[in-house]
C-alpha cells in the first residue's frame, strides 16, 4: 500500500478549500515537525470552541509529518489523547510532533498543541511503517 499526497487533505491540502492549508517545518535530524495554524470559526464544536477533533487531527497529522520527514511512509494505527484546556476558535495554535521510538514496524511518536506557550492538548501516537 502507497499513501498519496493528491492535495485534499483537510490539515494540509492546498487544493482543499475549507481546509487549514497547514504548512510544516522539518527537522529530519531532530525527527520532529512542528507547524502553527490558526483555527478558523467554522471549526467550532461548542460555541466558540475549537471541536476536539479538530485538535486531535492536527496532533495526529504532526506525528506522521514527523516520521515522514525522516523518510517513512506510515498510517496512525492507535492514538492516545489528553485535552488539558479548550481552544477557541480564531486562535493561532502551534503543534509540534516527534519520534520518540521504533519497534519492527511501529513507530512511537509525540504530540502537543500549544496556545499561547501553555499545552492544550497532548497525544502519544503508535504509526505503523509501510512497506
Amino acid at each position: 500500500m502507497d499513501v498519496v499526497d493528491d492535495g485534499h487533505c483537510f490539515i494540509c491540502g492546498k487544493d482543499n478549500p475549507i481546509g487549514l492549508k497547514a504548512q510544516f517545518i522539518i527537522d529530519p535530524e531532530q525527527r520532529r515537525a512542528e507547524t502553527t495554524v490558526q483555527i478558523p470559526e467554522h471549526f467550532q464544536g461548542w460555541q466558540g470552541i475549537t471541536h476536539g477533533g479538530i485538535i486531535s487531527a492536527l496532533l495526529d497529522e504532526i506525528c506522521a509529518q514527523a516520521c515522514m520527514g525522516t523518510g517513512m511512509q506510515v498510517v496512525t494505527s492507535e492514538l492516545k489523547l489528553r485535552y488539558r484546556a479548550p481552544v477557541p476558535t480564531g486562535s493561532t495554535i502551534r503543534v509540534i510532533g516527534e519520534v520518540v521510538g521504533e519497534r519492527r514496524r511501529l513507530v512511537d511518536a509525540k504530540g502537543r498543541a500549544e496556545l499561547d506557550g501553555k499545552v492544550v492538548a497532548e497525544a502519544e501516537v503508535i504509526m505503523f511503517r509501510l512497506g
